[in-house]
């Protein structure tokens, strides 16, 4: 199966070095300058992972990459001059897959796309112990979806890897290292507030109190563990 890659960003030469680099690598490539352009693409184009530019005319990535993630699970890479840590946890929340500084080498983006593509291949070997049920909360990973009381939670990818996370390791303390290792392809070292970023969305989402949590307790000094009942 041909991996295709969607590029999006409003410097045309970038696109085309990235394309010819790409192609190298037997990477089938598309590109898009306008962002206004890529729901459109997407209702008719499925490709295997979508690198993206933050700072584009229009739109800009963050708010691009929310729109995305209403419609589709497909991996994103976002690309940006913008390094800060700020802006890294930005693409987190927006959710975004990975984040990767300009200026880069191009080999550390086929990297990247590689170890991401890699892990999602993997996906359906879940599929035989894909549903969890946890009182009213359900949680598919086989289709990224959870609900909690009948109702849809809009998650972001990272949220929805570190809830699937939790609900296949019920009552066992989780180390911010492990949750980090679940969304690896992060820039952990400049990036070491993902984890407590990433489990204060997810709190939120599912309406748990920290204080008096039903989900999901803090443990101090060591990490977090998922206490819903089934």
């Amino acid at each position: 199966m041909e991996n295709r890659v969607l590029i999006v960003d409003d410097d045309v030469k970038l696109c085309r070095m990235l394309t010819r680099y790409l192609g190298e690598f037997s990477y089938v490539v598309d590109s898009l300058n306008d962002p206004s352009e890529v729901e459109a693409y997407l209702a008719s184009s499925f490709p295997s992972i979508i690198v993206l530019d933050v700072m584009m005319p229009k739109m800009n990535g963050f708010e691009l990459c929310r729109r995305i993630r209403k419609i589709s699970d497909i991996p994103v890479i976002m690309l940006s001059a913008r390094g800060s840590v700020e802006d890294r946890i930005a693409g987190l929340e927006s959710g975004a897959d990975d984040y990767l500084a300009k200026p880069f080498e191009p080999r550390e983006l086929v990297a990247r796309i590689s170890a991401i593509l890699k892990r999602s291949e993997k996906q359906p070997e879940q599929a035989p112990d894909s549903i969890f049920r946890f009182g009213d909360l359900k949680v598919d990973t086989k289709t990224f979806r959870a609900s909690l009381n009948d109702g849809e939670l809009e998650l972001t990818r990272a949220e929805f890897l570190v809830l699937a996370l939790m609900v296949r390791n019920p009552y066992r303390v989780l180390d911010r290292d492990r949750i980090l290792n679940e969304l690896k392809g992060i820039d952990c070292e400049a990036f070491n507030r993902t984890a407590d970023v990433t489990v204060s969305r997810l709190r939120t989402k599912l309406g748990d109190d920290p204080k008096n949590p039903k989900f999901i307790r803090t443990v101090w000094g060591e990490g977090y563990i998922f206490i819903a009942e089934k």
